[in-house]
């Protein structure tokens, strides 16, 4: 839906529009800052500063859409995220391919160097994560980088730290449960790709929710496809897979109704998981 012209703008988000006020102040606040009260709506500053509605303060709160806390720094975990990736990749620089065939996603193969059975179907479960935040080439590092810094800038505030942590992990799991089930068994797969597509996925579903206009969104995830398929060496099987289970994990996050909103966004992430975890048995099984 497109802003109405001439509409003030969030004094905590002056990239946004609104044309609703604190009641108190009478600043301009947005959907992520508003926090209801007896009537109308109030800021997150006059919240703090113990104006009252005859409520706690923990109850007067600014909450996400999805619920969760609202944070000053509204990329934290996707600064986290980006950390550990960070260190991995440096890790890798220094290591070598000793650290990539102890960490990348395979399914069940010798490595060449040693001829050492090994993959997820021998147990190596922790490879479904690791592999989701593991570089080893510059180019692919920068990339999955800058797609987390910019789409996790949208979707992190939304959700609130704890929700976002949980779709980033469920992301990358998801993106590498397709990668395993889907690819040949002595292939190996790396990279956050998985996550960033979870993340697209998330974006999708916020923009639908917030009923904003969607044909950007539509855009960049068609050019976001059209690259995953048309470039040779990418793992295709990750980006759907961390794409969809992006997209259902937020889903639930944000429909769940405010009465039961815990049960609800507990069990749509504890669905995902446990389909990821079926999907990994399944290969398994087929491999053994």
């Amino acid at each position: 839906m497109d802003a109405q012209p001439g509409l003030p703008r969030c004094y905590r988000h002056p990239e946004t529009e609104t044309g609703i006020r604190c009641v108190r102040c009478d600043r301009p606040v947005c959907p992520r800052c508003m926090v209801s009260a007896s009537v109308g709506f109030q800021c997150p500053d006059c919240v703090r500063g113990g104006s009252g509605t005859g409520h706690a303060p923990e109850a007067n709160r600014p909450r996400t859409l999805a619920g969760g806390r609202t944070a000053e720094d509204e990329r934290f975990v996707t600064k986290i995220v980006i950390a550990v990736n960070l260190a991995l990749f440096l890790a890798v620089q220094v290591v070598g391919d000793r650290l990539v065939d102890a960490l990348a996603l395979i399914g069940y193969a010798r490595l060449s160097s040693s001829g050492e059975l090994v993959g997820v179907a021998d147990g190596e479960w922790y490879r479904l994560l690791t592999a989701a935040f593991l570089h080893q080439e510059i180019p692919h590092f920068l990339f999955n980088m800058l797609g987390l810094w910019v789409i996790g800038g949208i979707v992190e505030p939304e959700l609130g730290r704890i929700r976002y942590a949980a779709l980033v992990l469920l992301s990358g799991l998801s993106g590498s449960a397709l990668a395993y089930l889907l690819s040949p068994q002595n292939q190996f797969s790396l990279g956050a790709s998985g996550i960033v597509f979870g993340l697209i996925g998330a974006w999708a579903v916020l923009t639908r929710r917030r009923r904003y206009d969607m044909r950007p969104v539509v855009l960049f995830v068609a050019l976001s496809l059209l690259f995953t398929f048309t470039r040779p060496g990418i793992s295709w099987e990750a980006h759907i897979g961390g794409l969809v289970g992006g997209a259902l994990v937020t889903y639930g996050l944000v429909h769940a109704p405010r009465a039961r909103r815990n049960l609800v966004q507990y069990t749509a992430c504890g669905l995902v998981l446990l389909l990821d975890l079926g999907i990994v048995l399944f290969r398994s099984a087929a491999l053994a």
